[in-house]
């Protein structure tokens, strides 16, 4: 991504990324300062994150507070895995948004921000994330799209220079909104 923006915009730094089978926001700064603004921000966790995505089967609750320590990089397959003595303390809230007939849709809010923690978090109270084979779910979620149905839908923060509250957001990328839209 930096090597398609560079040549447009100068020197990048990345400060918030995704997994390469997730859309949505990412956030790169344009200078040095502004990148360790906004990773400080991070580090007070200040920084507000939305995802939405497709899990398996339908749960009984339409909120709930993931609260279970983990480890990153935590098995021979390098996934996160939960990790009652050795874990990080890592909090991921839910909620339901859309039920579907074998599926829903959820929206996630990490307020901590561990690599894979709300696939991690979802895959261990038995609902992984469609597409997401690291974790358990199947290996597609529909034929619109053959990745990891999860989307980073919104980021909100205080602008590294003015201070300002700022929020960005990505609409659904096709595959992900047509899954949805053909959905039972």
């Amino acid at each position: 991504l930096r090597t398609v923006l560079e040549p447009k915009f100068g020197r990048l730094w990345i400060v918030h990324r995704l997994d390469k089978e997730t859309s949505g926001v990412l956030l790169l700064a344009r200078s040095l300062s502004c990148h360790k603004i906004l990773n400080a921000q991070f580090e007070q966790r200040s920084i507000h994150k939305i995802y939405h995505a497709v899990i398996q089967g339908s749960p009984t609750w339409t909120e709930k507070e993931i609260n279970l320590p983990l480890r990153v990089n935590g098995d021979r397959h390098h996934r996160t895995v939960v990790a009652p003595l050795t874990g990080k303390s890592a909090v991921t809230d839910v909620r339901v948004l859309k039920q579907f007939e074998a599926y829903c849709l959820v929206e996630a809010q990490p307020r901590t921000g561990y690599t894979h923690q709300i696939r991690a978090h979802l895959s261990s109270i038995g609902f992984p994330i469609l597409g997401d084979a690291l974790y358990g779910a199947a290996i597609t979620p529909a034929p619109e799209s053959s990745r990891v149905a999860l989307h980073a839908l919104q980021i909100s923060l205080n602008h590294p220079a003015t201070g300002e509250p700022i929020t960005f957001t990505a609409p659904y990328p096709t595959d992900f909104n047509a899954m949805l839209l053909n959905s039972k």
